[in-house]
């Protein structure tokens, strides 16, 4: 070979490495846009609206300790809690789409049976151990026999409080008349004045005040509801229909993650007494005391006991709210509640 043919294929080599040379940072840029439209999209967490009727009630705790443990985003979702004082505004939420899931009494079924575009999905508590007697120091009553013609403070007439009263004077084998009940509204301020001016000589109302009372030597918790009333689907989760319509996938993700929270909250109690007083500002001894009286009432899978549901039904049948011949039983429903273990 010449010595200007071999120059010339020296000279071609170098062009073809340079070309390819040009090549490779397109070739890897088609790469990485090849990747990056084949790599699954970051997961988007459904936004859920979840009013409370309560703002302290420790049955509604677990939404919050969901937050704190991140157990809901775990799940995918992306709750906004909606704080609504009391149950009438919570349903008038749902009946505005100002929220997509409900925080409520077990009695709030009756807005479902009178047409609140709702549908009951879970249970959240049991029982009435949320509630209980509560006195002075200075009230004349000293135990249960003496509530006996004596006035005791309620929420309101017709209420699940008011209601309470009676079953308790129907337990002591008493009248219903033989106890006076006084609506004084659900709020502590007004029920404490009631009874330091002695409106009242006692008030059913939340167990934790009266350990509030009991701890500042000011009045006790006489006894809870939970010794009153067993069995009784004190609280549950509505969702609202256009959710059941368009998104029960989310309602399911919701449900799980409120049970495994719940599941969370049994071994963990520090943890669940932290961010509960985060929300009362009861003291550590008022709170771990209120976590000991409520935690066994909260459902732990959601299920609906029969008997828990008949008990709403007599309620709703001695408080003259609703057709005594109603069927309460086909309201509820358990079709998202995750698989029993």
């Amino acid at each position: 070979m010449s010595q200007g043919a071999k120059a010339e294929g020296e000279k071609s080599r170098a062009r073809t490495s340079r070309a390819r040379g040009k090549r490779w940072p397109l070739t890897a840029a088609v790469s990485v846009l090849i990747l990056a439209f084949l790599s699954p999209l970051p997961f988007a967490a459904e936004k859920l609206r979840v009013g409370k009727s309560s703002s302290v009630g420790f049955t509604f705790v677990p939404l919050d300790v969901g937050l704190d443990k991140k157990i809901f985003d775990a799940n995918g979702l992306d709750v906004e809690v909606v704080q609504l004082g009391g149950s009438a505004k919570l349903h008038q939420a749902a009946v505005a789409d100002a929220i997509d899931l409900g925080l409520g009494a077990g009695t709030d079924i009756a807005f479902v049976v009178k047409g609140a575009p709702e549908t009951t999905v879970g249970a959240v508590s049991l029982s009435p151990a949320l509630f209980g007697i509560v006195l002075l120091q200075d009230s004349p009553v000293k135990t249960v026999a003496d509530l006996k013609g004596r006035r005791v403070g309620v929420s309101t007439v017709g209420s699940l409080t008011q209601w309470i009263v009676f079953q308790l004077a129907k337990k002591q084998g008493w009248q219903r008349d033989d106890i006076v009940t006084v609506p004084i509204g659900p709020d502590t301020t007004p029920q404490l004045a009631a009874m330091q001016t002695h409106q009242v000589d006692a008030v059913l109302s939340a167990a934790a005040f009266g350990l509030n009372l009991e701890q500042q030597g000011r009045g006790r918790l006489l006894l809870p509801a939970s010794q009153i009333v067993d069995s009784f689907l004190m609280n549950v989760v509505f969702a609202t229909n256009n959710l059941v319509k368009d998104r029960p996938e989310a309602i399911r993700r919701f449900l799980k993650a409120w049970y495994e929270t719940v599941d969370a909250m049994w071994s963990d109690k520090p943890g669940t007494v932290r961010v509960a007083r985060s929300i009362t500002n009861y003291s550590q001894e008022v709170e771990e005391k209120e976590y000991d009286t409520v935690m066994p009432s909260l459902s732990r899978d959601g299920r609906f006991p029969a008997a828990a549901v008949a008990k709403v039904q007599t309620s709703f049948d001695e408080l003259q709210i609703l057709d005594p011949e109603r069927d309460m039983s086909k309201y509820p429903t358990e079709r998202w509640l995750p698989l029993r273990k």
